[in-house]
């Protein structure tokens, strides 16, 4: 039997809140490990010599604090991409 494609709908109601997803108890499981091992490794690497001699100012800190922040937004952002994708799959 050779079946009709059925038409394309458009995703119906709105997708998943942005900052619900993040902050969710799935993303946050997956995400702050991810931001603890790349984060870590990024500051051994980027500030690792000035943390050891014990010169670190606060702008080192702060340094320190963005090598944590750019893996969990980027893994969050995969995070919120991959569950916008399966709710346009879920509502065609």
């Amino acid at each position: 039997m050779n079946r009709a494609a059925a038409p394309r709908r458009r995703p119906q109601g709105p997708p998943p809140p942005l900052l619900g997803t993040v902050f969710s108890h799935a993303s946050l499981a997956k995400c702050i490990p991810i931001s603890l091992v790349v984060g870590t490794l990024l500051s051994l690497v980027n500030q690792g010599s000035v943390l050891f001699a014990g010169t670190a100012t606060a702008v080192t800190w702060i340094r320190v604090a963005v090598n944590y922040a750019v893996p969990f937004c980027v893994s969050s952002a995969g995070f919120y991409g991959s569950r916008r994708a399966m709710w346009r799959e879920h509502h065609r």
